[in-house]
């Protein structure tokens, strides 16, 4: 019995500095790697946010949307309440249209349609919210 004791009270000491010793491990991620994961993000929604705002400052976007009943001032302030795939994807189209209208590409049924699409899905979001 007395033996017993001795090999449980030894397996329990190892089992406490094994736990100890793990506690103390550096973690796979570095602080200054997740601060600047993070900074990255804030970074690249700011530019998805901007290339929006700039697709909606465009003459041509603002009278298609005139035209088709929509409102610029709204889908504008809804821009900010975009996140995550919603924002990227809105970013992409915008960033497509704007490349195409900065060409000097002429406006064609597939432009406005994105440019009408993209509102809409701005106006839907702003509403929903």
């Amino acid at each position: 019995m007395q033996m017993c004791r001795r090999v449980l009270s030894g397996l329990l000491a190892v089992a406490l500095m094994a736990s100890t010793a793990l506690a103390q491990q550096t973690h796979v991620i570095s602080q200054s790697a997740l601060d600047q994961a993070v900074q990255q993000r804030v970074v690249q929604e700011q530019a998805d946010r901007e290339a929006i705002r700039t697709f909606l400052r465009n003459p041509a976007v603002r009278g298609v949307a005139a035209k088709a009943g929509l409102s610029v001032e709204k889908a504008d302030a809804a821009v900010s309440t975009l996140q995550g795939d919603e924002l990227r994807q809105a970013a992409g189209q915008a960033r497509t249209v704007n490349t195409q209208l900065a060409g000097g590409d002429t406006l064609v049924i597939s432009t406005t349609t994105i440019i009408i699409i993209l509102l809409i899905v701005i106006l839907i979001v702003a509403l929903a919210s």
